[in-house]
């Protein structure tokens, strides 16, 4: 996950080049690096660069890595073709261009063709994390989301640790209200990631979702989580934390305040319906 310090470095970075103040290179190494998808900014600077013969040169071998990432960030504004031409002529044989040869059959939309690709490159390196996330990726942009649940649980069978893997998974099941299996994706979630509130969160609203005496106590206790980590600051989580809490208690007080605060900077036009939403659950008088 980018750090707010990391996110404002990019921010920076991206202002400063976009107004000709330099540091393309920066910036496009920087943005491969924390794996951001700014892909208009990547082809729109990478190009720039690469078209430029003295600036292209002053690369030394990192010409080719940019080569790759324009050309992942071209097939994504569906601006195919032309780097990858290049690193097809550069690398005839590169099992590595084979991969980007194959997401450009993705991208063009010949799913058949592109699965055969995958598939040959996979008997090579059944380890190659990119293609197995591309297959489920795939199975989702046709709309087969059991197809994509399939790719991703077998993915992570191999790939614990993907979290971001974890949260496409849990966001599927959610979306076929699948429920209990989006929670267990979320305690995974938590279990390698006990600090972000993002997860403890979501996993709390799957719970309420689900319903039941103790889903809903267990369900308090992750709002509650997620007030604690943010300071108070997510209005999601103090109205979740709120709206089963009946007992009075310094947790609740809390919530109360921060939500009042949180309106009069963010929503002043809605703060007298939150008083009314707010007596209307007895949190307020």
């Amino acid at each position: 996950m980018v750090s707010k310090t990391e996110e404002a470095q990019v921010n920076r970075l991206e202002n400063q080049v976009d107004n000709g103040g330099g540091g393309a290179w920066e910036y496009l190494c920087l943005v491969r690096k924390l794996k951001l998808r700014r892909s208009d900014k990547v082809l729109k600077h990478g190009l720039s660069i690469l078209n430029d013969p003295s600036k292209r040169s002053s690369l030394g071998p990192e010409e080719w890595t940019l080569y790759e990432q324009a050309a992942i960030a071209a097939m994504v504004c569906q601006c195919l073709g032309d780097c990858i031409k290049v690193l097809q002529k550069k690398f005839p044989e590169s099992k590595r261009v084979g991969r980007l040869e194959a997401m450009l059959l993705e991208a063009k939309g010949l799913w058949a063709e592109a699965e055969k690709a995958y598939s040959s490159l996979l008997e090579d390196n059944p380890l190659d994390q990119v293609i197995h996330k591309r297959r489920a990726a795939m199975a989702k942009a046709q709309g087969h989301l059991l197809g994509a649940i399939e790719w991703l649980n077998k993915y992570l069978e191999i790939f614990m640790a993907d979290h971001d893997a974890w949260r496409e998974l849990a966001e599927i099941y959610v979306s076929l209200q699948m429920y209990k299996q989006a929670a267990f994706c979320y305690e995974e979630l938590i279990l390698s990631q006990p600090t972000n509130p993002l997860y403890h969160l979501a996993y709390a609203d799957v719970l309420y979702t689900l319903g039941g005496l103790e889903n809903l106590q267990t369900a308090k206790k992750y709002y509650a989580s997620a007030i604690d980590l943010t300071g108070g600051k997510n209005t999601r989580a103090l109205y979740g934390r709120n709206k089963d809490d009946k007992e009075t208690s310094e947790l609740q007080s809390l919530a109360v305040t921060a939500l009042e605060k949180d309106y009069k900077q963010t929503a002043p036009g809605n703060l007298s319906l939150l008083s009314s939403t707010l007596r209307s659950l007895k949190l307020s008088s």
